[in-house]
């Protein structure tokens, strides 16, 4: 090995000496400079917040105490015609010497005395409204945010905030909104080598919080959880500003690593709850309570999108999921959820549900093993292209015991009670006994097949869902950006109106999608019985349920007498039952608008061998109301039944979408799309009559009295419901 010549050894030594002599002379410079530089950067910081977030800083002295620490005394922040928002008397800060010759601050150690963050939400002021303002910046391009290197950045900035080791004392953050005001006084909170404990009383002494855990920021590792002593977190604020009641023992969160791979931002980390209660009307009009609830997530954030992957598990009690989020949000949103359980004990499952959610279940007891997954993406450029599916599998599965409801109960005579908002009708016996009973073979099979066309066209084939029908909800639903259209079978409007109560929240919803699939699946009735237990409940008018009571209504009847045009209607108004007397005209016949509806029922109806072809709209001029009613039919109140119209009875509609409507529309404007024309008088010559028009394919329309305008609405509203049925009513074509 050759040596090193002297002159070269004496040369690195001279340069080392000169670099150590700069470096000092630089510290030197520096360290008696260093005042009026920091005096410079606080001023230009003080400008900064002024001119970009309009916020008046005032630091009452700065100065440094150590090589790289900063004491600061009487820091103020008052918003620009706002409530003061923060005070703190001390502050002292010091930072790592080698991160900030690299260029980044990380904290090192922070203490903090006596300070007052003040959050005030009055009268849609806020004086944080600030941190949602975003300065344009002119000098900004055109391309894209990468989301995996904001992520990266935004975990790094938060970790780098965090100290190594804390000393806080007597810091107040209080909270004043309309109707409340929380404070929240940390006394004590400080990390020393990793630990860190807090004291954090709140409101006064209502109660004492405090966080603890392992802190090792620089290691990107957290893991903290937050209780209280003897009693439950709570967080009024939730329930007074949201109507949300929620509550916890303890919550659990910890952050394992943060690392780049593959163009991603990949967040590893864990969150875990204790008896958490939530109570929110739209949820579920119980406490629902949770014992115990936790999720590993592993986050990534990619350039476009954010996702929660795959190998992130959900548990519950006894039972674990693998869910899959992803958002992407160029160059279009897409929505992805995905969702499996695998096959688990079934019994597991059922045990598994949350205290005051689905109580048909409480105490059931069964045997066998399920599977449940979820499928579900949406590209917001072709919502009609919508992918759902969901399926709940079973493997010898059985029914051991029936918990607080009986599930086979509507197989024997029972006692239904209706439900009204305003008015409660007395409960009726659905059975051979009471006189307005009517089974299934003295119904007539055009009145069956006509309703089964409108709102469930393949009951006698499907196991209680469509899966098609919900897909296309879900399509409409988001296309008009509210909730217009449902997917409900038979069999689920059945289950709502015996089962359960007519609360309309998501825990209603998912327990009547349970107990379908509970009788469906486990043949717990034919379909049959069903059938005749809904004509027999069903409401088909104000007060008026079965449809024994509906051919005597409205047509002095019995179900048996009912002709093809009679059941037609008697189909029509299921969507909108209370609204059944305003498809009349005064005489007793039927308005013009329903015409339409009649053809695309009947043809539907025809084209499977369910009726005959006419081309008498089928039986559409035939059908009258009974006298006695046609007086009030000529004294209704137009204003009060559009009013109706609006309101459902629940927030599913069968088969048949009903156009939604602009302002004040009629039911038959509802079904066909038509909008209001009183300001558009010309109507087509020689149109005083009807005059019914065939367009081919069974579309024909009455145009009497009708604008081109509406003639064409009314024609492609019934051409789409028209594709739409026979999709339905064909659901392997």
């Amino acid at each position: 090995m050759q040596r090193l010549k002297p002159k070269y050894i004496r040369i690195a030594g001279i340069v080392i000496v000169l670099l150590v002599i700069v470096i000092l002379i630089g510290g030197y410079i520096a360290y008696t400079k260093r005042e009026a530089i920091l005096e410079k950067e606080l001023a230009k910081a003080e400008l900064k917040a002024k001119t970009d977030y309009n916020l008046d800083i005032k630091i009452g002295s700065a100065s440094f105490t150590g090589l790289s620490t900063v004491a600061f005394s009487n820091i103020t922040i008052v918003p620009d015609g706002r409530d003061s928002l923060l005070k703190i008397d001390k502050l002292s800060i010091t930072v790592k010497l080698m991160p900030l010759i690299l260029g980044e601050v990380k904290l090192s150690d922070v203490a903090l005395e006596n300070g007052h963050l003040n959050l005030i939400d009055s009268n849609k002021v806020k004086n944080f409204d600030f941190l949602f303002k975003r300065k344009k910046d002119t000098t900004a391009t055109t391309s894209k945010t990468n989301l995996a290197d904001l992520a990266n950045n935004l975990v790094n900035q938060f970790l780098y905030k965090i100290p190594d080791n804390l000393d806080l004392k007597n810091f107040l953050i209080t909270f004043k909104g309309d109707s409340s005001t929380i404070k929240m006084l940390t006394t004590t909170a400080s990390i020393q080598n990793g630990n860190l404990t807090s004291n954090i009383i709140v409101d006064g002494g209502v109660a004492t919080w405090h966080f603890v855990g392992k802190m090792h920021p620089s290691d990107k590792e957290i893991n903290v959880k937050l209780y209280a002593d003897g009693k439950k977190i709570e967080l009024p604020v939730l329930e007074n500003k949201f109507k949300t009641k929620f509550s916890f023992d303890t919550i659990s969160t910890q952050l394992i690593k943060v690392k780049r791979e593959g163009g991603e931002t990949q967040i590893y980390g864990s969150w875990s709850v204790s008896n958490l209660l939530v109570n929110n009307p739209r949820l579920c009009e119980n406490d629902i309570i949770v014992p115990s609830a936790s999720i590993d997530a592993n986050v990534f954030v990619g350039p476009n999108y954010v996702s929660l992957d795959s190998s992130s598990v959900i548990h519950l009690k006894n039972i674990t999921a693998n869910p899959y989020i992803k958002y992407t949000l160029s160059p279009v949103k897409i929505y992805e959820l995905k969702l499996n359980t695998g096959w688990v004990n079934a019994q597991d499952l059922f045990n598994s549900f949350p205290t005051g959610l689905f109580e048909t279940f409480q105490g059931i007891q069964v045997a066998g093993k399920v599977n449940y997954s979820l499928n579900f993406y949406l590209n917001t450029a072709a919502p009609d292209d919508v992918q759902f599916s969901s399926q709940l599998n079973k493997q010898n599965f059985k029914i051991l015991k029936f918990g607080k409801t009986d599930l086979t109960k509507l197989n024997r005579p029972f006692l239904q009670q209706p439900y009204e908002v305003k008015s409660q009708p007395p409960p009726f016996m659905v059975g051979p006994q009471n006189p307005d009973f009517t089974p299934l073979s003295d119904i007539p099979a055009d009145t069956r097949n006509a309703v089964m066309t409108s709102e469930d066209p393949s009951f006698y084939t499907n196991n209680g869902f469509v899966e098609e029908s919900i897909r296309k909800s879900i399509a409409t639903d988001f296309k008009k950006k509210k909730f217009s259209r449902g997917g409900s079978t038979i069999s689920m409007q059945l289950i709502r109106n015996t089962f359960l109560d007519r609360n309309k929240n998501l825990a209603r919803k998912v327990e009547e999608i349970l107990i379908v699939w509970m009788i469906e699946n486990n043949n717990l009735m034919s379909k049959d019985r069903m059938l005749e237990v809904y004509f027999n409940i069903v409401e088909f008018g104000y007060h008026i349920y079965g449809i024994g009571p509906a051919a005597r209504y409205y047509f002095g009847k019995t179900p048996s007498q009912l002709t093809l045009g009679e059941s037609i209607f008697l189909a029509s108004i299921l969507p909108n039952p209370k609204a059944g007397l305003y498809a009349f005209q005064p005489d007793g016949t039927l308005r013009p608008g329903l015409h339409g509806y009649f053809n695309l029922i009947g043809n539907l109806m025809a084209g499977h061998g369910k009726a005959q072809r006419d081309s008498n709209a089928y039986g559409f001029y035939n059908v009258l109301l009974k006298e006695s009613l046609r007086r009030g039919v000529a004294n209704i109140d137009t204003a009060k039944v559009d009013s109706l119209m609006q309101q459902n009875d629940d927030d599913d509609n069968g088969a048949v979408p009903v156009i939604e409507p602009e302002k004040k529309l009629t039911f038959f404007q509802r079904l066909f799309g038509k909008k209001d024309t009183t300001e558009n008088k010309k109507v087509i010559k020689n149109n005083k009559h009807s005059t019914v028009v065939d367009y081919g394919n069974g579309i024909q329309i009455d145009t009497a009295g009708k604008t081109k305008k509406e003639i064409r609405q009314e024609k492609r509203a019934l051409k789409q419901q028209q594709k739409e049925l026979e999709k339905e009513n064909n659901p392997g074509g």
